[in-house]
């Protein structure tokens, strides 16, 4: 049976303090960068695909996120676009396609639901209510995202945790609460909540309107996100917040290394994969 597309305003309705506890649902949300592996994300029921500027370090090969531009956002979201999905497919927006004006970034937006998105995702609190809301204004779904921003690498000295310090300061717990509230007053749908304390994350869910999807921020959350690649183990690299549901990278390898070593003493290709 063909389940039913994920919508906005059905994942709108799966905020927690909207149900009882016991009818909510967590929302699931898990990126990919090309039709093959949206197909196979699709399958497994998944609520949200997003096309990340994380593609930038798991597939391009840099360090973080700045250098993705919104024409190569265009093209990954076009891939997965193709896979049909079933679940809501949200596009990042790219570091600096929407950090100018709000009026810029109305201008990306576009760019990404006619690529096929039918949501975007953008970074930052207060800062960014104005976009927000332009953004909305002109029916785009929007969803945000606040703690570690990995676009904000350099003003955060890394890919630092968010919160801890009890201040108003860009990172700090009372600027965070603030940021939440701004996003939810713009019109975001939703709104994720990456590397901040467990604690924290709770009392934003708590009280914002909208649905919270965390990574690294705890159990509590509304909703969960991961990188697909980290899923898969396909990556080297081993984070707090991340979990290794497979060993695909170890298979992956074991396969190519069989099919060298098949080429080298001549099993293949054998007859019966031949033409005659």
């Amino acid at each position: 049976m063909i389940r039913q597309r994920v919508t906005v305003p059905s994942i709108l309705e799966r905020k927690s303090t909207h149900t009882t506890q016991a009818a909510a649902q967590r929302i699931t949300m898990i990126t990919a960068y090309d039709a093959t592996f949206a197909s196979i994300v699709d399958e497994s029921g998944v609520d949200i695909i997003l096309v990340g500027d994380s593609v930038g370090s798991v597939v391009q090969g840099v360090a973080n996120t700045i250098p993705v531009t919104l024409e190569e956002m265009e093209y990954h979201v076009r891939l997965v676009a193709r896979a049909n999905p079933r679940a809501l497919l949200v596009g990042d927006l790219p570091f600096g396609s929407y950090q100018v004006n709000s009026e810029q970034g109305v201008r990306s937006a576009i760019r990404l639901i006619k690529a096929g998105a039918s949501a975007v995702k953008l970074e930052g609190g207060t800062n960014m209510f104005d976009t927000i809301s332009a953004i909305s204004r002109v029916d785009i779904p929007v969803m945000g995202h606040i703690g570690l921003t990995p676009q904000s690498y350099h003003r955060m000295g890394g890919h630092r945790v968010q919160g801890r310090a009890d201040n108003r300061e860009a990172g700090g717990r009372e600027r965070l609460f603030e940021d939440a509230h701004s996003v939810e007053q713009a019109g975001a749908f939703a709104v994720v909540l990456e590397g901040i304390p467990r604690q924290l994350a709770q009392e934003i869910t708590q009280k914002v309107s909208i649905p919270t999807i965390g990574i690294g921020a705890g159990p509590d959350c509304d909703g969960q996100v991961l990188v697909l690649h980290d899923i898969l183990g396909l990556t080297t690299h081993e984070l707090k917040f991340t979990k290794q549901f497979a060993d695909i990278r170890t298979a992956s390898i074991d396969a190519c290394t069989s099919f060298v070593q098949e080429v080298r003493n001549g099993q293949w290709p054998d007859d019966a994969h031949s033409f005659h």
